[in-house]
């Protein structure tokens, strides 16, 4: 198969999809998204593979959902229709983006073979939920794995956290965005293992190849046989309850302001304002943002008081 965002490749039983636009942290655009659906698709179809590996190229798994598209980026993997990933819905409706964010993902959810994810540096935001629909997760010890999108932007498209992290945890998570060390992710249990970076491939590697010792009928009902418990506890309407959630959170009354920051100063601007509070991600780069005004609590306001966000 030809993809222009992804590599597709196999070893004896394994199947390895890498993302492959290193140069802007792997963003997770329509294309390679679908490009990503289609491939596991391909490697579910093969008789020969046991095991998906989803891994990526470069410094960072991924940076999350691309806020920067390329108006001219076309895929022969995207729906004609909506130019989206097909999902089985074009998902026409304003705000719609979440659900098919979730439905996107339960294709890996019920894909019948066992998907491993390999993540390295940055898992942000639509990455980390890319990330928890895969069977299981192997981390690098110094991975960050957070959701800075709750600070300003809105709730988590898909509300994985309580299904994956210890209650005070996860609320952490979805509260303030902050990230995780692959190291601390293994201990809250969202991980499998977490390892140095140097030993990831090789570890990887060893387990897939284990694992891919069982056949594939088998693979493929004992993973069905946990995915319906998950499922009888409510996973499917949880996380669709969820999108609801995050669309309604886009109409609260400073939803705006992201939004209009990054029109008239650019994303970067937007983001360091949204992240300077807290002095990670792109706050890490300016301090100008350190004590803001809080978005909403005075529009049009210069003055200091109730408006003002210290961190």
């Amino acid at each position: 198969m030809e993809y222009n965002n992804i590599l597709y490749e196999t070893d004896g039983r394994l199947a390895f999809v890498t993302l492959n636009r290193p140069e802007k942290l792997n963003p997770l655009s329509h294309a390679l998204r679908a490009e990503v659906y289609d491939a596991m698709k391909e490697a579910e179809a093969n008789p020969d593979i046991g095991v998906i590996i989803l891994k990526s190229n470069g410094r960072a798994f991924s940076a999350g959902y691309d806020l920067q598209p390329d108006p001219d980026e076309e895929s022969n993997y995207t729906s004609h229709r909506s130019g989206m990933p097909d999902t089985g819905s074009t998902h026409p409706q304003h705000y719609d983006w979440s659900r098919h964010a979730l439905m996107g993902h339960w294709v890996i959810w019920e894909l019948a073979k066992p998907v491993i994810c390999q993540i390295h540096g940055y898992c942000l935001a639509g990455a980390t939920e890319l990330a928890s629909m895969c069977d299981l997760r192997f981390v690098a010890e110094d991975a960050r794995i957070g959701y800075p999108p709750v600070r300003a932007m809105g709730t988590m498209d898909m509300m994985w956290a309580p299904w994956f992290m210890p209650p005070v945890k996860a609320r952490e998570f979805a509260y303030t965005g902050d990230w995780f060390t692959g190291e601390e992710m293994e201990r809250y249990g969202w991980a499998n293992y977490s390892l140095p970076k140097a030993d990831l491939d090789e570890f990887v590697i060893k387990f897939a190849r284990r694992l891919g010792h069982i056949d594939n009928d088998l693979l493929n009902y004992n993973k069905r046989a946990v995915n319906r418990q998950f499922e009888i506890m409510g996973m499917r309407t949880g996380l669709m309850s969820g999108t609801d959630v995050e669309a309604m959170s886009k109409h609260r009354p400073a939803a705006s302001e992201f939004g209009r920051r990054v029109r008239e100063e650019g994303l970067k601007a937007a983001l360091e304002w949204r992240d300077g509070p807290f002095g990670d991600f792109r706050g890490e780069y300016t301090s100008k943002y350190r004590n803001r005004k809080l978005a909403g609590a005075n529009p049009g306001s210069d003055k200091p008081g109730d408006s003002d966000y210290s961190q």
